[in-house]
């Protein structure tokens, strides 16, 4: 099986989830998609994982983003994870988790790595674009919890940068400058920009945040 790589179609897949039969191009629909495994039901990472997956669901959709978690066991499992999930962390769990536990779409997507554990997924996250491309793969062993603060940083940069020429430094935080594409001549940039240009080397500009 081919790896996946950034810029690769993400394999659409129909399953199995806590809120019934879903297909992955069909949820996500002209949006944008966090999809994000782990390794097992009941786990106490994941547990706080997808607790906070939950409170931050505003955020995401607020960004168009819908989010999708999966783990390896079967539906009814996952009610009863899911129940553990709120209980422990006072939230509700508003989003599906799909039950995956013939591992196809693990194996679509490369969660399974040998070398941590034969048979349960790493802690992947895949960032979809609307037009089905992968934009970020991130993968954490099992014993780190995943920083949803900084998968909303990405999803700002993502976004801002498919529309226009720019690129976001170290640190990025939606509203602070950001880089012009080095593909832009210095002249160019600033007729684009109208808020001005920063020269401070001719291959490192910085412009004022085109979103806001």
């Amino acid at each position: 099986m081919a790896t996946l790589r950034l810029g690769d179609i993400a394999p659409n897949f129909t399953a199995d989830s806590s809120v019934g039969t879903l297909t992955l191009y069909d949820y996500l629909g002209d949006g944008w998609g966090i999809l994000f495994s782990h390794p097992a039901d009941f786990t106490p990472v994941c547990t706080t994982e997808l607790g906070t997956a939950a409170k931050f669901k505003s955020e995401f959709d607020k960004r168009n983003v819908k989010m999708l978690a999966l783990s390896v066991d079967g539906v009814i499992s996952h009610g009863e994870w899911i129940k553990d999930i709120n209980e422990t962390q006072h939230t509700t769990v508003n989003f599906p988790i799909i039950a995956d536990e013939d591992k196809k779409v693990s194996d679509l997507y490369d969660m399974i790595h040998p070398n941590a554990d034969s048979t349960l997924t790493v802690r992947s996250v895949f960032i979809i674009a609307p037009d089905r491309t992968v934009k970020l793969m991130l993968t954490y062993p099992a014993s780190t919890g995943r920083n949803f603060h900084e998968l909303l940083r990405v999803v700002d940069s993502l976004q801002l940068t498919a529309y226009h020429k720019v690129a976001t430094p170290a640190n990025w935080e939606h509203g602070e400058k950001v880089v012009v594409s080095p593909a832009i001549s210095t002249e160019d940039a600033k007729e684009m920009f109208s808020k001005g240009v920063e020269e401070i080397k001719p291959y490192l500009r910085l412009t004022p945040d085109p979103s806001v």
